[in-house]
């Protein structure tokens, strides 16, 4: 298997327990609701411009140096680009999601974004990270955005499945791949070990010169009390509370699931590990002073909801 890695100047991938730092100026332009077919997987839309995208290679955008300075990384759910309108006929709905290279590069085109986030949770296909990745080769680019790719949980086809996945997705040409569901101590551990068997070279607060990212979701009760031990766990990127998915866990109780995001946070922080949370135009900025550093939009209102967190978070 290939090494995975990337070059660059070596950065302090350490966040502070506030989960903040003071902001660096001129640096680049550069989670969570519940998992699989919920509605800002299928809402995530963009206003970006189009452009032709060319076989030159850029860098992925560097989220890390963002981090290492105490500002936060933005990006969106990539939308599926099949018409979902009422004119479809009976026959054409429950299709499989549609990913294109346009559709990528119109992505890559927005300045707003420092990472999309591929669901594919739902309805694993390999070939739409292969898609993405060639689309994101923009002509006239330095840097391209950080592709980050959800796949199906441990729980869902096994322990096998998702060894082969993380390797599969990397070796496709995503930057990241996020691991749900994660259920325990255990299966967190097994879930790290993945990448490390795909030769992953990925980033973490042992290893701040990393280019991988490599995310664990908790999005139930007793993975959520384990955050602190999980956290602690070497050799991974993101700590991400599920919050959609443990609150219907919690049966609906949204103020115990904030509880618990809360938790995570906090077992991020003080493990140097970022923290992914989705958000809006009503509680980017809080969730920004809060210290997550990255921020998932959808929806139609993302470019707005991704401003609004920029200037709160003084970039």
């Amino acid at each position: 298997m290939r090494r995975i890695a990337g070059a660059g100047q070596r950065r302090s991938g350490r966040l502070g327990p506030s989960g903040r730092r003071p902001l660096i100026h001129g640096l680049a332009v550069l989670l969570l609701t519940g998992c699989g077919g919920e509605a800002a997987d299928d809402a995530a839309s963009t206003n970006a411009g189009t452009e032709t995208p060319s076989a030159a290679v850029a860098a992925p955008s560097d989220i890390f140096s963002l981090w290492a300075s105490g500002l936060p990384a933005f990006g969106v759910y990539v939308p599926d680009e099949r018409p979902t309108d009422v004119t479809r006929s009976p026959e054409g709905r429950g299709q499989p999601a549609l990913y294109t290279r346009e559709g990528a590069a119109a992505l890559a085109a927005n300045p707003l974004y420092d990472y999309l986030f591929l669901n594919l949770e739902g309805s694993y296909d390999p070939d739409a990270v292969v898609t993405l990745s060639e689309g994101l080769r923009t002509p006239g680019s330095s840097a391209r955005k950080t592709l980050l790719v959800r796949i199906p949980s441990i729980s869902a086809d096994g322990e096998e499945a998702a060894r082969t996945r993380v390797a599969e997705i990397l070796a496709a040409g995503a930057d990241g791949v996020i691991l749900p569901h994660v259920r325990t101590l255990e299966e967190a551990r097994t879930a790290i070990g993945f990448f490390e068997e795909a030769g992953a070279d990925v980033w973490s607060p042992s290893n701040p010169d990393g280019r991988i990212v490599a995310m664990l979701m908790v999005e139930d009760p007793a993975a959520v009390g384990a955050a602190k031990e999980i956290a602690a766990l070497p050799g991974f990127s993101i700590l991400a509370c599920g919050i959609g998915s443990l609150t219907r866990a919690l049966d609906g109780d949204r103020d115990a699931a904030e509880s618990g995001n809360q938790a995570v946070l906090a077992a991020a922080k003080a493990a140097g590990l970022a923290d992914m949370i989705t958000a809006n135009t009503e509680d980017v900025a809080r969730r920004v002073d809060e210290g997550f550093n990255a921020l998932l939009m959808s929806g139609p209102q993302a470019d707005e909801a991704i401003r609004s967190g920029r200037e709160a978070a003084g970039r």
